[in-house]
């Protein structure tokens, strides 16, 4: 069992080029694991966390709706914004920057099968990176993601999450709003969610901004202690 995760940050990146390479390495994991079975080899399987931000852009899992995209394509083109249809769990959200979006790229059999415990996993790093700004907050009864007031009239989503996992092998991962123009959630029903509002965590805070670096280190922090694994840099 290989806990070492390979920590990649790419910056800003067209979210279609990101896909691109989160499947050129989710299928090098997959691959390879389907080699060591094939040829009864034990070869350790590599493990990636990718950070990066996306210029503005609307994203469509394969249950989603696409009436929950609330533009047109000459509309979406005026916004500077692009749309695609992606094969990861479910329905429309919004990448931007100001928004830290991690990409786990994870041999689950290095760390656990269960799939449903992953993605409770992904809420809690987040969670607890949230607790140290003071923010109480949760999760919301059948939506996943991260939640400020949920079960109130107040209920606010500050993380999105939406994965795909093949033979244990996750790509796609969470979006957590830290200095997020909300104005393009206006032009979506988030995560297929009607009546729910959504937040980031500047606003939160009241602040204009929060120092991004300090918030992936924590979320890192809590990654790496929740599957105890070990970070390194390329």
């Amino acid at each position: 069992m290989n806990k070492t995760i390979q920590l990649q940050d790419l910056g800003l990146k067209d979210y279609n080029e990101t896909w691109e390479y989160q499947e050129q390495l989710f299928k090098g994991v997959v691959d390879l694991k389907i080699k060591n079975r094939r040829e009864d080899l034990s070869i350790a399987t590599p493990n990636y966390f990718l950070f990066v931000e996306h210029p503005h852009v609307y994203t469509l899992g394969k249950s989603g709706d696409l009436k929950n995209l609330l533009l047109s394509e000459k509309q979406l083109e005026a916004k500077g914004a692009t749309f695609y249809k992606i094969n990861r769990g479910g329905d429309i959200t919004y990448h931007g920057p100001g928004q830290i979006v991690g990409y786990p790229i994870l041999d689950l059999e290095n760390f656990f099968t269960d799939i449903h415990k992953y993605l409770r996993f992904l809420e809690e790093s987040i969670i607890l990176t949230l607790l140290e700004y003071g923010l109480e907050c949760g999760r919301s009864e059948g939506e996943t993601g991260v939640w400020l007031g949920a079960g109130t009239p107040f209920a606010r989503k500050i993380c999105a999450l939406g994965v795909r996992a093949s033979r244990w092998v996750t790509m796609h991962g969470f979006a957590l709003n830290v200095n997020v123009d909300l104005g393009y959630f206006d032009n979506i029903i988030p995560c297929g969610i009607r009546g729910k509002a959504v937040t980031s965590l500047n606003v939160e805070l009241g602040v204009e901004k929060v120092d991004e670096a300090e918030v992936k280190a924590k979320i890192l922090k809590h990654f790496s202690q929740l599957f105890e694994a070990e970070f390194v840099t390329e």
